[in-house]
C-alpha cells in the first residue's frame, strides 16, 4: 500500500491510478473499522488524518480529469475528519522521487 507525498502530475498512469485504488481501499479501513492492515506503516501514518486522506484523493481526482480518465467514486466529505496536512513520511519527498526513477515507468520526476 502507498500513497505518494509528490504531487500527482508527477505520477505515470499506473502510479496515478494505483495510488488511488489503494486510497480508496485506505479509507474503507478507516471509515468501515476493518482490522485488514490496521497496523501498516501507510495505514498508522493516516489515522486521524482523514480530512488530508480526503484532500489528496481530490488531487489525484483533478489530476485523472486532467488526463481525460472518468471518475465515479467520490468519497463521502462528512467523513473528512482530523487534519488537514500528513506531517509524517514513510520516505522523504527526495526518496520517493529516487524510488520512482529507479522503477523507470515513466513518472516525470
Amino acid at each position: 500500500m502507498r500513497i505518494w507525498d509528490i504531487s500527482p502530475d508527477k505520477l505515470c498512469r499506473n502510479h496515478l491510478l494505483g495510488e488511488h485504488r489503494e486510497l480508496h481501499a485506505l479509507w474503507s479501513i478507516f471509515i468501515n473499522n476493518k482490522k485488514a492492515y490496521t497496523n501498516h506503516p501507510e495505514t498508522l501514518r493516516w489515522k486521524g488524518k482523514l480530512n488530508a486522506l480526503y484532500l489528496r484523493h481530490e488531487k489525484l481526482v483533478k489530476e485523472m480529469v486532467k488526463r481525460g480518465y472518468n471518475h465515479y467514486s467520490p468519497l463521502d466529505a462528512s467523513f473528512a475528519t482530523g487534519k488537514y496536512m500528513q506531517d509524517e513520511l514513510l520516505d522523504t519527498c527526495e526518496k520517493q522521487v529516487e524510488m520512482l526513477k529507479e522503477k523507470g515507468c515513466g513518472c516525470n520526476v
